[in-house]
C-alpha cells in the first residue's frame, strides 16, 4: 500500500515514520512538504479559501502518483482537510487528529489537549465530540525552541505544561512534532498519554486491511 503524507511542519516527518516502521513497516510512504503552509496560517490567522485550493492541490498530487490513502500531519487545517476529502473519496483521507479523538474518546470525558502550535488550539476542539471536555494548553515557546534545534528545552516546556493537565482523564498531544514526548508527560501528569502517529497508523490499516 502507498501512502501519502503531507506535512506543514518539517518536524512531522520524523514522528509518522516511526510510527509506520513499528506498526506496518510494509507499507509505501511518500513524503510531500510544504512548511509555507504553518507558516502563513499563523501569518493570516485563519484558514481561507486560497488556503483550501492548496490543498486540494497537494490532494490531486498525491492522487495521481497512485497513492491509496492519504494522511495529513498538519493539525491546524481541518476543514482544508475534509475538502481533500470530499475530492478524492472514497479513498482514505485522515485528518492527522481523527484517530486520536476516536480513541481519546473512549478513555475518558474529560480531555486534555496539549499543542505547541497555538492555532491547534483554536481549530482542534470543535473536532471533538460535544460530549467531550477539552481542556487546551499550550506549551508555550516549545515550537521555538525546536526551530531552534534545541529538543531538550522543547521536551521540558511540553513537560512543565502538562502538569496542568492531571486533572484530566486522559491527555491528547494534538501534533506529531511532539508525539515523542508521550512518556515524559505520562510521567509527570499520571494520567493516559494518546497520540496522533500511533492512532492514525493503526486507523489506515484497518481502514486499508479492509480493502485488501
Amino acid at each position: 500500500m502507498r501512502i501519502a503524507l503531507i506535512h506543514a511542519l518539517k518536524h512531522s516527518i520524523g514522528p509518522i515514520e516511526a510510527a509506520f516502521a513499528t506498526a506496518w513497516p510494509e507499507a509505501r510512504l511518500m513524503n510531500l512538504l510544504d512548511d509555507s503552509l504553518s507558516a502563513d496560517l499563523a501569518r493570516d490567522g485563519a484558514l481561507n479559501d486560497t488556503m483550501t485550493e492548496r490543498f486540494l492541490a497537494l490532494g490531486d498530487y498525491a492522487a495521481a502518483t497512485g497513492a491509496d490513502a492519504i494522511l495529513f500531519t498538519c493539525s491546524a487545517f481541518g476543514p482544508c482537510i475534509e475538502a481533500v476529502a470530499h475530492a478524492h473519496a472514497p479513498m482514505p483521507v485522515l485528518k492527522p487528529n481523527e484517530a486520536m479523538i476516536e480513541r481519546a474518546v473512549t478513555m475518558g470525558k474529560r480531555i486534555g489537549l496539549l499543542s505547541t502550535f497555538a492555532p491547534t488550539l483554536a481549530s482542534m476542539p470543535p473536532e471533538f465530540p460535544a460530549s467531550a471536555q477539552v481542556v487546551p494548553k499550550l506549551a508555550e515557546g516549545a515550537l521555538a525552541a525546536l526551530d531552534r534545534g534545541d529538543r531538550a528545552t522543547h521536551d521540558r516546556l511540553i513537560v512543565e505544561a502538562s502538569k496542568d493537565l492531571r486533572d484530566c482523564d486522559v491527555i491528547a498531544l494534538a501534533q506529531f512534532s511532539i508525539a515523542a514526548t508521550a512518556p515524559l508527560v505520562a510521567e509527570a501528569t499520571g494520567r493516559p498519554v494518546v497520540t496522533t502517529p500511533d492512532s492514525a497508523v493503526d486507523k489506515l490499516m484497518r481502514l486499508l486491511k479492509a480493502k485488501v
